[in-house]
């Protein structure tokens, strides 16, 4: 993972509206569960979209690192949240997440108000929907990429954000993008991978791999398509996502998966039917002015390869992080 404040994203009043508004909510259904106003069935939805897991020996709290970009002040507040709540320690995961594993139910809504003040959120790192969206943990500094892919990977996060077509899909959805020639986001055991690249014509576009996957059924991914225009990425999401809520099973969760359904229907099949549906919103409302997208490379300041684990703090003091245990993160060398 990457730790910036220059080079991320920053909430809008809309942005920090919505995550503090979510805050209130679930701090409400926490109350009623616990009063026994809502029945465990009642509850398990609205904890799952909000990342809490209720397992064996205690609950567990997954947080969102939107393509893994975290700033310094995140990292410690994570670490406080970590001392405060758990056992000191927290653990990335392999999609760009971190988890903590031993807090009290009660505690969870404060947790959530304290993510929502340095702008992080737990909504949607469990639940079937679409979760966290990944991309090269060298983003932004990779030599071999052939565009900065944070900027889509924004774009694709706000899309997928609380998207009331796709919040309760026939399972967990997870997409990784890249631009790098080489793949450092297993885009192939991805339910959609994303490669961005050039045509003949130097525009970017992308590739789009659909249906891989992990777990007990290991699966790698089909391109449907060589190339998408750029602005169409979110019309062709939109119609790959409804050819899966379509057509996708609810009936056994082992074989709801967008890979389990690209394999029996075949690759050429789910392809056609993602561009029959596609045909009806390409150029639609969904579609993506060169504008917005050239808005982030101007606000985006490159980082080189020699920098790209420091930051200049608000202090103007560089800080280097090491390790994951939170009082490592809480205690990062100065210099």
């Amino acid at each position: 993972m990457l730790f910036y404040r220059s080079v991320m994203y920053r909430y809008d009043s809309f942005d920090q509206r919505l995550v503090d508004e979510r805050v209130a909510q679930y701090r409400d259904q926490m109350r009623r569960y616990l009063a026994g106003d809502l029945t465990e069935d009642d509850f398990r939805p609205l904890r799952l979209q909000n990342g809490l897991y209720i397992q064996k020996y205690a609950p567990m709290l997954r947080i969102s690192i939107p393509y893994g970009l975290l700033s310094t002040l995140q990292l410690r507040t994570l670490a406080r949240i970590g001392r405060k709540y758990d056992r000191s320690y927290g653990h990335f995961t392999t999609r760009q997440n971190i988890q903590f594993n031993w807090p009290k139910l009660e505690d969870v809504p404060d947790i959530l108000a304290e993510l929502a003040a340095v702008e992080m959120h737990a909504i949607q790192t469990s639940g079937n929907c679409i979760r966290n969206i990944t991309s090269d943990h060298f983003a932004g500094v990779a030599g071999d990429e052939v565009a900065d892919p944070r900027p889509y990977s924004e774009l694709v996060r706000q899309w997928a954000a609380l998207h009331p077509e796709f919040a309760y899909l026939p399972r967990k959805f997870k997409i990784a993008i890249t631009a790098a020639t080489t793949d450092r986001t297993a885009l192939l055991v991805h339910d959609i991978g994303l490669q961005i690249v050039r045509n003949d014509a130097g525009e970017i576009g992308f590739r789009v791999i659909v249906g891989g996957g992990m777990g007990r059924t290991p699966i790698i991914g089909h391109v449907i398509r060589e190339f998408l225009p750029r602005a169409e990425i979110l019309n062709y999401l939109d119609a790959i996502l409804r050819v899966y809520n379509r057509y996708g099973r609810r009936d056994n969760k082992y074989k709801a998966r967008v890979k389990i359904l690209v394999k029996d229907r075949t690759p050429e099949v789910f392809a056609r039917d993602v561009e029959e549906e596609w045909s009806h919103q390409r150029g639609g409302p969904a579609t993506v002015p060169d504008e917005e997208i050239e808005f982030w490379p101007a606000t985006i300041r490159r980082i080189s390869p020699s920098s790209r684990t420091t930051e200049r703090s608000r202090t103007g003091r560089s800080a280097t992080f090491i390790r994951t245990r939170s009082p490592a993160m809480q205690s990062s060398r100065y210099r």
